[in-house]
């Protein structure tokens, strides 16, 4: 057989072998069967009494805010118009504030059955129903506190972290003032620090509803682990000294250095000039709180600092606080530690709202985050052995978390 019959043979060969391999994978009849499916839909009907009848009235929950109206937040609870207009002069909801959370149960046409709320004074208002009319009462509510334990690592803030971790805002606020000796939260917060902390939770009804004291807590920053415990009307270290310092660390509870101590140029003379103190950037009536115990030498505008206030404190030391838009103290009044003294301003020589502080010894200006704050008087040494006995269990729970923590990271 020739070249030529040869590739005549093969090419035969290959087109009834890609003919057989086609056959091969040729639809089956089972597939067309199941091709030639649709779906349907049919409606199945219910029996009447199967179906569930609406509900007469409906419970509803809504936290009185900053900015709202007594009859727009009526309205955000679906009560009436009609209603609403008669409920907002009621006088038992005048008690409502900011960030109380308020029950109601509505019926389906918008009248108010029953509304509640709990007051700061831990009081329970209850607004009821009777004929067209409200009866108001207020009663002494019967909460009852748990033990509740949290750990968390710092990302970004204090504030941050605690809402990560479901720590709420007032025990975030109790940390900063526990460790506000020796730690700045304006400047030696880093990513990777960590907190535990141990606190009472106040229940209502099965609810929690507020934080109350913290009752021990550890912070570790930058190196260093600090361990509070909560004893009489402070906190202590587990050896019984005293972790309030004489003074804090800084006279805002969270705001960011703007200035630092020393030389620098004067943003109004534009000319190199020591500066005496610390300068904190912060919104206008951002609270100001005394650093320490102190008697008001002065209180009311002086020249550039525009309003200011002059702290006395023991000893040699005193502490000032300018450009206030508002001085909330009067001249020979006490003080206490973390007292409001005034508010955050631009009063006097200031080109935006800042507070301006100073430190001083003996009438001369110190940086007062390069000296060593003295601390207050330790446990006593007659109640040394009760503080230890009431330390103990709050240090193992403290211990116990930081274990759990190590045990997760591995």
């Amino acid at each position: 057989m020739g070249p030529l019959a040869r590739s005549a043979v093969i090419l035969v060969l290959a087109v009834s072998g890609a003919v057989a391999a086609f056959a091969t994978i040729a639809p089956s009849s089972d597939a067309q069967f199941l091709l030639s499916r649709t779906s349907s839909v049919e409606a199945l009907p219910i029996p009447a009494e199967a179906l569930l009848p609406s509900p007469a009235s409906y419970i509803r929950e809504e936290r009185f805010q900053r900015g709202d109206t007594l009859p727009a937040f009526l309205s955000r609870l679906g009560i009436a118009d009609d209603e609403v207009a008669r409920l907002a002069r009621t006088r038992a909801l005048q008690a409502l504030r900011p960030g109380y959370n308020v029950a109601a149960d509505v019926s389906a046409a918008g009248k108010l059955l029953l509304l509640s709320f709990l007051t700061a004074r831990d009081t329970l208002v209850q607004l009821e129903r009777e004929g067209e009319g409200f009866r108001a009462s207020e009663e002494r509510a019967a909460l009852y506190t748990q033990v509740a334990m949290k750990s968390t690592v710092v990302q970004s803030s204090l504030f941050a972290a605690s809402d990560a971790a479901g720590i709420p805002d007032g025990v975030a606020m109790q940390l900063a003032d526990i460790f506000g000796g020796d730690i700045d939260f304006h400047r030696d917060l880093r990513k990777g620090d960590q907190f535990t902390v141990v606190y009472e939770l106040h229940h209502l009804a099965g609810r929690p509803v507020r934080a109350g004291r913290v009752l021990a807590a550890e912070f570790a920053s930058r190196g260093k682990v600090y361990r509070a415990v909560h004893y009489g009307n402070g906190y202590y270290a587990p050896d019984g000294n005293n972790l309030r310092k004489a003074f804090l660390r800084a006279p805002l509870e969270f705001s960011r250095v703007s200035s630092g101590f020393g030389m620098r140029v004067h943003p109004i003379a534009r000319a190199w000039r020591a500066h005496q103190g610390i300068d904190y950037a912060a919104p206008t009536g951002t609270r100001v709180r005394a650093v320490g115990d102190a008697v008001v030498e002065h209180a009311g505008p002086r020249g550039g600092y525009g309003n200011v206030v002059i702290l006395r404190h023991q000893g040699q030391y005193s502490t000032v606080y300018a450009h206030l838009s508002r001085v909330a103290v009067k001249r020979g009044a006490r003080v206490a530690q973390n007292d409001t003294i005034g508010f955050v301003g631009q009063t006097g020589w200031a080109t935006g709202p800042h507070l301006h502080y100073e430190f001083r010894i003996a009438g001369q200006a110190r940086n007062p985050f390069s000296i060593a704050m003295p601390a207050a008087l330790p446990v006593p040494a007659a109640e040394l052995p009760v503080f230890l006995s009431q330390a103990a269990p709050l240090i193992a729970r403290l211990e116990l978390l930081a274990n759990s923590n190590l045990a997760l990271l591995e």
